[in-house]
């Protein structure tokens, strides 16, 4: 079993900086791809940036030049550093895991353990 605790969520102003940390418990280990993503009410998980294979890293769009996903100290931490935020990154951020390779990395079904989430606000 796996548990997943983010941290580290807040309020921001535009253009300014926040750094997310997800911290997993149990039998995590190197076979678990882990990711983030948002919520926003009404709308289901969207995905932020993730880990592949042998620690590629990958991001949305959006945030493609902003992010940078990367392990925080030991295996089974990632963090989330997100620059020149912008309102539209206000949501409810999940820190996600499941056992590599995840197909379809940003797509919120195909990971099977979740953080309880840390809200963001960007105003």
């Amino acid at each position: 079993h796996v548990q997943l605790v983010e941290s580290g969520g807040g309020s921001v102003q535009p253009g300014g900086s926040l750094r997310l940390t997800c911290v997993a418990r149990g039998a995590m280990d190197s076979r678990y791809c882990m990711g983030w993503f948002r919520q926003v009410p009404g709308n289901d998980r969207a995905g932020v940036a993730a880990f592949g294979r042998e620690d590629s890293t990958h991001y949305v769009p959006a945030v493609k030049g902003r992010a940078t996903i990367s392990r925080a100290g030991a295996k089974n931490a990632v963090s989330l550093q997100l620059d020149n935020v912008k309102p539209e990154d206000t949501g409810v951020y999940y820190c996600a895991a499941d056992i590599c390779p995840v197909i379809q990395r940003f797509l919120s079904t195909n990971y099977v353990y979740w953080g309880q989430g840390t809200q963001v606000t960007v105003s």
